[in-house]
């Protein structure tokens, strides 16, 4: 068996082991986000949502160094140091103990100005969105101390651990909202709280087991400069692309609430709480194929790398294609069937964020492509401040009277020429094959979803309306979507190790 047919197997056994992790968490996040919303109220469900918002943009620290510490340890496992290996997670500890601090110092700060000065919450409600303000602080910095730990996992491609982890972390989700129902305090105090000791309880659980497992992870001091400032630049300029991200979500948040109300919010945080379960259908996807992709560069095969990137971001894309046509064509009726009623705003926002997601899930391969090689300067300067012009532009359509819905439609399009800018960037890092990936992944995905949304669509405006006619859209557009990603978006290799993939799968069973 060669390498590359190994690494194509274990990248399939991670990704059926995450797929399964999602089904049963995405069943178990729609039902809770339905019961949370019904507990808590339209307002003190978007009060969550716009008040955890600061913390996250305050947190964009935590996704930053969190990519690069994952870079850091697949690149020295790809390399098979692992005396390296050992000196480059005790340096991250070291960074993440830093990190932690400068969170709750600008939190403690600005965090708590900004909110009790800027946004627009009740006066009644002021006290409890400052609690819900506190544990979402010490949830970020718990969060933030777990990542070098997750980082470990996921550059072993243990993702069976990454599953079980999460799973158990979905079903006490679950059982907080049953505890709002009987705890006799405000319950979005309580919410806050209760979100915040699991936090407490993930970091726990991964501290204790890679430091049973992975002799990496036990953590000994050690510095060493040059290290700490290679480390430091990487996470500084992922910090400003993290940063970026952050801003056009949680940032397009605070600018809704301040030329809107909290329903707007709320209808937001509906919208993407439906994105972020879609969005595991390639996230789980892309966790299993991005270690792989930077071994590749740290073995200097460019050739099977390129390969990688060119089938991973046309499987996101179809897959995101494959849960997201359904929704976006029954929108309104799914929505009402899950809430149990269709609050304003949050039909155009769930479709239009979806789009913005496909776009989003083609690019990703190409971002890992570029932070392999860890010179990330050139890719985060120029897509980071695309990005961050979403404020500015969405800004001025607002405060001339356009409506919130603008936001959404100003993301997709600067998410289309970041794509762009993306392919250029790699191109001159590592003469990466632009002309072939414009044919076989964006013409071939917009191929694929032209031609899967045909049949769905002519069912929606000639099929009756009803759970039946609405079952008729949906299979149409899911097989619709499984048979032309098969026929047309994959190639011949790819489709022949799908299948004896799915065979061997079924024949074990």
């Amino acid at each position: 068996m060669t390498d590359s047919s190994a690494n194509n197997k274990r990248i399939a056994k991670n990704i059926l082991v995450l797929y399964v992790r999602m089904f049963i968490m995405m069943a178990i996040s729609l039902y809770t986000s339905r019961v949370v919303l019904k507990i808590l109220g339209v307002e003190d469900f978007g009060i969550y949502n716009v008040v955890g918002g600061i913390v996250s943009m305050m947190g964009v620290i935590n996704g930053a160094m969190s990519v690069s510490t994952t870079r850091y340890l697949t690149f020295e496992l790809g390399k098979g140091d692992m005396v390296r290996l050992k000196q480059t997670f005790r340096m991250c500890v070291n960074i993440y103990g830093l990190l932690a601090l400068i969170l709750l110092i600008l939190s403690e700060t600005v965090g708590l100005w900004f909110l009790n000065t800027q946004l627009v919450i009740p006066d009644d409600r002021m006290v409890a969105a400052n609690w819900v303000f506190q544990f979402s602080i010490l949830s970020t910095i718990f969060s933030l101390l777990t990542n070098p730990y997750n980082a470990v996992i996921i550059s072993r491609e243990k993702m069976n651990i990454y599953a079980y982890i999460s799973l158990a972390d979905a079903i006490l989700k679950l059982a907080i909202v049953y505890l709002l129902l009987v705890v006799p305090l405000d319950r979005l105090i309580v919410y806050g709280f209760m979100l915040m000791f699991l936090h407490v309880l993930n970091t726990s659980i991964y501290f204790f087991y890679c430091n049973k497992k992975y002799q990496e992870s036990r953590y000994a001091f050690y510095w060493e400069t040059s290290l700490f400032k290679q480390l430091l630049s990487y996470t500084g300029w992922n910090l400003f692309g993290s940063a970026s991200s952050l801003v056009k979500g949680q940032g397009l948040n605070i600018l809704l609430n301040m030329f809107f109300n909290p329903s707007v919010n709320a209808a937001r945080g509906i919208a993407y709480q439906v994105n972020t379960t879609v969005s595991h259908f390639f996230t789980n996807f892309y966790t299993a194929v991005r270690p792989q992709i930077t071994k590749y560069y740290a073995q200097q095969d460019l050739d099977n790398m390129f390969k990688l990137v060119f089938r991973s971001s046309k499987m996101a894309f179809f897959l995101i294609l494959l849960i997201s046509l359904p929704l976006i064509i029954e929108a309104p009726y799914v929505i009402q069937l899950w809430l149990g009623q269709l609050p304003e705003y949050v039909v155009p926002f769930m479709r239009l964020i979806l789009v913005i997601t496909a776009v989003d899930a083609m690019a990703n391969p190409l971002m890992t492509t570029a932070h392999a090689t860890g010179k990330i300067a050139l890719y985060q300067s120029i897509v980071g401040t695309m990005t961050i012009l979403n404020i500015p532009i969405s800004y001025l359509f607002l405060h001339y009277g356009s409506g919130p819905v603008i936001v959404f439609e100003v993301s997709l399009i600067i998410a289309i020429v970041n794509i762009i800018l993306r392919l250029w960037i790699v191109k001159r890092l590592v003469g990466f094959p632009v002309l072939a990936y414009i044919k076989k992944v964006f013409f071939n995905c917009l191929s694929v979803t032209i031609i899967s949304a045909m049949l769905p669509i002519l069912a929606y405006r000639f099929v009756t309306d009803g759970i039946i006619g609405v079952l008729i859209v949906c299979s149409l557009a899911i097989l619709s979507t499984l048979a032309t990603a098969y026929y047309i978006g994959l190639e011949k290799s790819e489709r022949s190790f799908v299948s004896e993939f799915i065979a061997k799968k079924l024949k074990r069973r």
